[in-house]
């Protein structure tokens, strides 16, 4: 036994988790926080109000909770995730019966200090939800019709609450989340194929309808189809976020225009620039190379997750490991995609940076369940 072994297991309990804690992982979380403090002191002219001072305080909550979650055996959150799922249910149902409205948007539950969005809090549970599943489900039957249709149901259920709200970017990454989580646990590839074709035909079917009597989509959806082609169609109007979005992210080139130099955020040419944009103007200040340091940052966060899962012998730990990580990489792919024009403009905001109470904790927590799963795996 070396004396770095000798050490760390002569250690209290409560100290040894600490040192076992993915600290690498850590120190990637908060340096994408930092950039994310960073952008929203920029975007408000060089203040911490409004954005700034409540975002470090909330990932600082984060943090906290993040040690927290993690200092808790992973079976105490294996089974307690079908309760968690059924919870964060029940909070989408009460967001339909009495939630805030928010942009046109019914999307919050109003709790006085805090506007929870349950949404958000099922990206998680979801997951949780499903690896549990798949842990107490026998190998050999992971792939017959009905145990493929529980899983299915259990994310066809939040998903269609979710687009009630409606929230079509949210509704979007549980259904592909799940999605992943079902793919990951060994659910034969056919099944996915098979969706893949269907969603194919109907793509087709939607665009051949047009303007014949059987239309399957209303006039205006097919303009703002018209509009995510083309936005120049359109460029004070349904195209007007995604125009100037490119204007920013044009003009920042390779090493940007500087840090609050960015005049598309700082003339207010660009909108929602705090939230789901912000990642435009990070391109627009720092140009490409501040963009792809990002970019590189988050992925060597999905890696690191991705190493602790193959790492974990634990079904239900890897599991969930590597559904959260998936579905961290949905939120900032389809966000970058978004502001670059590559996807429709959905609203979904860019992970660690974006300003939001509920997304930050959300993600703090999820990382918290990482923490768990590796903090107590199997050694």
């Amino acid at each position: 036994m070396s004396y770095l072994e000798y050490s760390v297991k002569t250690v209290p309990t409560g100290l040894r988790k600490i040192l076992y804690l993915n600290w690498p992982l850590v120190l990637l979380l908060a340096t994408v926080a930092g950039v994310g403090f960073m952008m929203l002191y920029s975007v408000a002219g060089g203040s911490f109000s409004p954005w700034a001072a409540p975002q470090i305080k909330r990932f600082g909550l984060g943090l906290s909770l993040m040690l927290v979650v993690a200092m808790v055996p992973i079976w105490f959150w294996r089974n307690m995730s079908g309760l968690a799922y059924v919870a964060t249910i029940v909070l989408l149902v009460l967001v339909e019966l009495m939630g805030s409205v928010g942009m046109g948007a019914q999307r919050w539950i109003d709790l006085g200090f805090m506007r929870l969005q349950p949404s958000e809090l099922m990206k998680i549970t979801l997951v949780m939800a499903l690896a549990a599943y798949y842990d107490w489900l026998p190998p050999g039957r992971l792939s017959r019709p009905l145990w493929v249709v529980l899983p299915v149901v259990l994310i066809l259920l939040p998903t269609a609450l979710v687009l009630r709200q409606p929230d079509l970017g949210t509704a979007l990454l549980l259904l592909f989340g799940g999605a992943m989580v079902m793919f990951m646990a060994g659910v034969h590839w056919g099944y996915f194929a098979a969706v893949f074709a269907i969603g194919l035909g109907l793509v087709t079917a939607v665009f051949q309808s047009r303007g014949t009597d059987w239309q399957l989509l209303k006039d205006y959806q097919f303009r703002r189809i018209d509009t995510f082609l083309d936005p120049a169609s359109d460029p004070l109007g349904a195209g007007y976020h995604i125009t100037q979005s490119k204007i920013a992210l044009g003009s920042g080139g390779w090493t940007g225009r500087g840090f609050m130099q960015g005049t598309q955020s700082r003339l207010n040419f660009l909108p929602e620039k705090h939230t789901d944009f912000i990642f435009t103007t990070l391109a627009e200040e720092f140009g490409f190379v501040g963009s792809i340091s990002l970019l590189g940052f988050y992925a060597l966060i999905v890696i690191f997750c991705v190493l602790a899962a193959l790492a974990n012998r634990d079904r239900f730990s890897s599991l969930l490991t590597l559904g959260i990580a998936a579905a961290f990489f949905l939120f900032f792919a389809v966000n970058m995609s978004m502001v670059m024009g590559l996807a429709p403009v959905v609203g979904v905001p860019l992970p660690m940076v974006s300003y939001g109470g509920s997304a930050m904790l959300v993600l703090m927590v999820a990382f918290g369940l990482i923490q768990s799963a590796h903090v107590h795996r199997p050694r």
